[in-house]
């Protein structure tokens, strides 16, 4: 998929503290604000800058690493490394929101 085709991708509005792995500047402690099957935005990355790469921990999912696709003052977007199975991005999401009215219909 296209960078275009990814960001259409259905977001999914949480509020989830992470602490990711950078190589240069170790550990980070980020928010993600907002997550879909392909990626996620968060709300405080000053620091960070396209092309770095993280490593965070996501419930379900565990151990994954992304990369920016775009920064701007303190927001940066990432994109996964690797293709989240549907089955449990959708267990995730539910960790994630445990708010029924927070979670998009599917």
């Amino acid at each position: 998929m296209s960078v275009t085709d990814l960001r259409r991708a259905a977001r999914h509005p949480v509020d989830y503290p992470v602490i990711a792995e950078h190589r240069d500047h170790g550990d980070l402690n980020l928010h993600i604000s907002n997550i879909s099957a392909h990626g996620f935005m968060v709300d405080d990355a000053s620091q960070l800058v396209r092309g770095d790469r993280v490593i965070i921990r996501l419930p379900v999912i565990g151990r994954i690493e992304a990369y920016v696709i775009w920064a701007r003052d303190t927001r940066a977007g990432f994109q996964f490394e690797r293709i989240i199975r549907l089955d449990d991005f959708v267990h995730m999401i539910d960790t994630l929101q445990p708010n029924p009215k927070l979670r998009r219909t599917r």
